[in-house]
């Protein structure tokens, strides 16, 4: 069975390590190359759709989050406080919703600045059981994709609608392919915030989003703030598990009393829209792995391009296309030692896109003969050709080796 634990180890993308801690996986440069690209691309995605990042520490106040209602309701899931002194003590955070709560408290807020979308990869903890952990995708340190949106009523269906669309477009770049949909509701032997007609009005909210998907609902399966859309994934030990969501809370608002100031002048409370479009880092990857099984779009691999000379002779041409790629923005490498077919097997191992194989016609034409990881064999190519079609593929965000015909 595919396992990324396995894959993870083989492809040196991760280590778990018991002096680190259960849960707490350290990630190597292949594996750091590869999520660092995600970021990237998130990040940029989330800006070009009016999002505002922000930085706030992985840990507050035990009064911030008896304020959130964290303390109250998901103490269980969280690590215990730190005491600096006796009316001085310190959580680590299990959600980054408290912190942006204060971005939006910085300053009065107008309606004009609605909808007000607040994102951060940000750290989190849960004191998760060790009987529980495993590899990337059960772990207590997460690097959670989040933002929150902060918007009048009549705003929430369009917001929603839109973070689904940007969710949709997320997963088809990566190659995620959802399981399903979830609308996660209010179970009956929960402890739960909130009234009734503020619960009833975030469902109604959420449901008609969601006209026209297919949706399962999930009673018990809510936030204690709120009901959620959860988008599932299935790993390939057949697990399923949320990778994306949406969630709305009328409750935070309230208890950090945010407001913004209407048209007319008076003061209103926000609806707060807690999202997330791929979840945490971990989670992403441990799916990322097994569904492509290591071998990631060219846009993330870790390395894209792999240059071997045949022999000595060709180190400068080759060493000469490496600067040159390199410049051009491409994750390279280039390895020399050993037989030419030993070094085209390890990079077939290593799951690289694209391996370039210049020998002494190729040097002295300056061209290169481009491999591609499914087995084709491009004819020799000028080197700057060459540069530029693993360049559009990886810009393009392709699944696809070669750039369209």
């Amino acid at each position: 069975m595919i396992d990324h634990r396995r894959l993870g180890r083989e492809l040196e993308l991760f280590v778990s390590d018991p002096l680190a801690g259960a849960g707490l996986p350290i990630w190597l440069p292949a594996g750091a190359a590869a999520r660092h690209a995600v970021e990237e691309y998130v990040r940029e995605l989330e800006r070009r759709a009016g999002y505002r990042h922000v930085y706030s520490p992985p840990l507050g106040k035990r009064e911030l989050f008896e304020r959130s209602g964290h303390l109250g309701y998901f103490a269980d899931d969280m690590f215990p406080p730190m005491r600096l002194s006796a009316d001085d003590e310190f959580v680590l955070r299990p959600a980054l919703c408290p912190h942006h709560a204060l971005v939006f408290a910085a300053r009065g807020r107008s309606y004009r600045e609605l909808p007000l979308r607040v994102a951060e990869l940000g750290g989190m903890y849960r004191a998760e059981r060790s009987g529980v952990l495993g590899g990337l995708s059960r772990v207590r340190a997460i690097s959670l994709n989040d933002a929150h949106n902060f918007c009048a009523l009549e705003q929430v269906g369009d917001e929603v609608r839109e973070i689904l669309r940007l969710i949709r477009e997320a997963h088809a770049a990566l190659g995620v392919r959802p399981a399903g949909f979830r609308l996660s509701l209010r179970g009956p032997d929960q402890r739960y915030v909130g009234d009734e007609a503020g619960w009833a009005r975030a469902e109604e909210l959420l449901r008609a989003a969601l006209d026209g998907v297919d949706v399962v609902e999930a009673p018990g399966e809510a936030a204690f703030y709120g009901p959620k859309i959860d988008i599932q994934i299935v790993d390939a030990g057949g697990r399923e598990s949320t990778i994306s969501t949406v969630q709305l809370d009328f409750d935070k608002p309230e208890r950090f009393d945010l407001s913004y100031t209407d048209s007319d002048g008076r003061r209103q409370r926000p609806v707060m829209v807690h999202r997330s479009l791929v979840g945490s880092m971990e989670r992403l990857f441990a799916y990322l792995i097994e569904v492509h099984e290591g071998a990631f779009p060219a846009w993330y691999a870790p390395v894209q391009l792999v240059l071997l000379p045949v022999d000595d002779a060709q180190a400068d041409a080759v060493h000469r296309l490496s600067r040159e790629a390199e410049a051009a923005g491409l994750r390279v490498e280039v390895d020399e030692p050993g037989s030419l077919g030993a070094r085209i097997r390890d990079a077939a191992r290593r799951r690289v896109p694209y391996v370039g194989v210049v020998g002494a016609r190729e040097a002295a034409d300056g061209s290169v003969s481009l491999r591609l990881r499914d087995g084709r064999v491009l004819a020799p190519m000028p080197a700057a050709e060459a540069v530029g079609l693993v360049g559009a593929v990886v810009a393009s965000r392709s699944v696809d080796l070669l750039p369209p015909a």
